[in-house]
């Protein structure tokens, strides 16, 4: 029994660290543990990866969002624009319309009415000045106006009567206030905004710069007695320096733009120059100057202003700004109203004679002493 014990009894357990250092002597488990731990650096690299990709990716998506909101934003307010500028072309078609309503009616009551040489030469002075009212409201043509004044100035004095110098210190003070308007340059500054629409389509784009290489000059040339080292690190030195340029920024980096957004920038910016014209015939200086200030603001932001062609536009641009066009036209209403009221009187100073309806005599006495102002007995309703 006393032999058997020894046997019996078994040798204590090993610490667990102990036995791992043992299974780590076998290749096979070295090897599946090296394995292990490079899928794990792997799958950590991997998932840092994914998400700089990912915060990336929401990051352009979100520039993305904001230039298409903005590019909205623009088309609505173009079309807005183009709303008002065709309710604005729509009120000028109505006037003008009501301007030729006027005119014709004015013809047909020159043509059936029989007047006197002084209400006609009246009628004509009015005519002209309503021409010139005309021009003025509508248009805004100041030389039309000046030519339609006058016209009927000269048609006053070549006729010499007195009682028309008041009509005439009217015209000729309208003509004074019209002379004395410091008028722009129109067709100058529309054909300036004419060129500089046909070029934007040639005009480059701010993120197409690219940086100007400086003149390389030549390596300096090696003095007599130097030796070789000296002259393999003066190449070298030299040819380091080619590689490193250092430049000064002086504005922000221009936005990168899609094919399709540069279309649509460079047609936006026609439109902002098409609507500045209108604004240029309108004599709405608010809105061309706020206009070219916007078109301005374009070319310097996302066009190459080191370019020639981008460099002229808005030395123009700014040049066509400082023109001064919101100019108060007047409305020759007051020469109007003392032509309507000179017409007044005269005609209760003078009333029409009324032709008898009985006896030839005396309705050709009474025609013969009225001459074309006697009003037809049918008209009158004397004779039935």
């Amino acid at each position: 029994m006393d032999a058997e014990i020894p046997a019996l009894t078994q040798a204590p357990p090993q610490p667990f660290w102990r036995r791992s250092l043992a299974a780590l002597k076998r290749p096979a488990v070295l090897i599946a543990v090296v394995s292990l731990l490079m899928l794990g650096w792997q799958w950590l690299e991997t998932r840092v990866r994914i998400a700089d990709l990912q915060q990336e990716l929401a990051r352009r998506l979100a520039d993305n969002d904001a230039q298409a909101m903005a590019g909205r934003a623009l088309t609505q307010q173009n079309q807005e624009t183009l709303q008002s500028l065709t309710a604005k072309v729509g009120a000028l078609d109505a006037k003008l319309a009501e301007a030729q309503g006027q005119q014709l009616a004015l013809e047909a009551m020159y043509q059936e009415l029989s007047k006197s040489r002084d209400e006609r030469l009246l009628s004509e002075i009015e005519y002209a000045v309503t021409i010139a009212a005309q021009q003025l409201q509508l248009a805004g043509n100041v030389e039309a106006a000046l030519l339609a004044l006058q016209g009927a100035d000269a048609r006053l004095a070549r006729t010499g009567q007195a009682q028309l110098l008041p009509i005439r210190k009217f015209i000729n003070r309208d003509i004074e206030r019209l002379k004395a308007l410091p008028l722009a340059d129109m067709p100058g500054i529309a054909l300036k905004l004419e060129g500089i629409i046909a070029a934007i389509d040639e005009m480059p784009l701010g993120f197409e710069q690219r940086t100007r290489a400086s003149q390389v000059s030549p390596p300096p040339k090696a003095a007599a007695g130097t030796g070789f080292w000296a002259g393999l690190w003066r190449d070298l030195w030299t040819e380091l320096k080619q590689l490193i340029r250092v430049e000064r920024i002086t504005q922000p980096e221009p936005a990168l733009l899609s094919p399709s957004q540069v279309f649509f920038l460079r047609e936006n910016l026609k439109l902002r120059l098409i609507d500045a014209r209108l604004a240029l015939l309108q004599h709405d200086g608010r809105s061309f100057r706020e206009d070219l200030q916007h078109a301005r603001d374009w070319l310097t932001r996302y066009f190459d202003t080191s370019a020639k062609p981008v460099g002229n536009a808005v030395a123009t641009l700014n040049k066509l700004a400082a023109a001064d066009l919101s100019l108060e036209l007047p409305t020759l209403s007051e020469t109007l109203a003392g032509l309507r009221n000179f017409k007044m009187a005269r005609e209760r100073d003078y009333p029409p004679p009324i032709p008898r309806p009985k006896g030839r005599a005396d309705g050709s006495s009474a025609e013969s002493a009225s001459g074309s102002l006697a009003v037809p007995a049918s008209r009158s309703g004397a004779v039935r």
